[in-house]
């Protein structure tokens, strides 16, 4: 995707719109900061590493929401803490103004109007937008991209998760030697009799 234009003419000879437009219509803000990510991982701009992002330093992204991105990770940063920084900013809000004043989105709610979905539909059918645009970062190829933008639980939260799954495991594993009864023997009378 280097060199990547960002405006993707439209089937029905409406205005034309660029690769985050499309990612709002498909998934919200989100979609759009996923997108910026994904394209400029892909550049070589950024790097996703262990669910957090490095600005590299090569080229300057000429989209506004790309230019936000960067600027949100100076240096090494967590997703999570880049999506929270996104969240309303400037560029996606103009991003959204502009599809509002399209009849796309509704100003209110910001969801995507009937309008929206059929032309984002007709782009869809096209081939012209990537998977990962109208689905979301479950269509990338396993890796650390994809595992760093699915990933939204925080580092500590995460290693304490994984901590207390291997604990339980090792529990299971210990119960599993005394015939998984625990302590409470093997046998089991039901019996009743008079």
């Amino acid at each position: 995707m280097a060199g990547e234009n960002y405006r993707t003419g439209a089937a029905d000879g409406g205005e034309v719109l660029d690769l985050y437009e499309y990612a709002y219509l498909a998934g919200g803000e989100r979609r759009v900061v996923e997108s910026a990510i994904v394209s400029l991982v892909e550049r070589g701009t950024l790097s996703l590493q262990a669910a957090r992002l490095r600005t590299l330093d090569t080229e300057r992204p000429r989209h506004p929401v790309e230019l936000a991105v960067i600027a949100a990770c100076p240096r090494s940063k967590r997703v999570q803490e880049v999506f929270e920084a996104l969240g309303h900013c400037d560029e996606i809000d103009e991003l959204a103004r502009r599809l509002v004043l399209l009849g796309l989105v509704r100003n209110w709610g910001r969801r995507t109007t009937r309008a929206g979905r059929r032309r984002l539909a007709a782009a869809a059918s096209g081939g012209s937008l990537p998977p990962h645009v109208l689905e979301g970062p479950a269509q990338l190829a396993p890796g650390p991209v994809r595992y760093g933008l699915l990933l939204t639980t925080p580092d500590g939260l995460g290693r304490t998760l994984r901590r207390m799954g291997k604990a339980l495991d090792n529990e299971s594993d210990h119960h599993a030697t005394d015939g998984g009864f625990g302590d409470f023997g093997g046998g089991g009378g039901g019996g009743g009799g008079d």
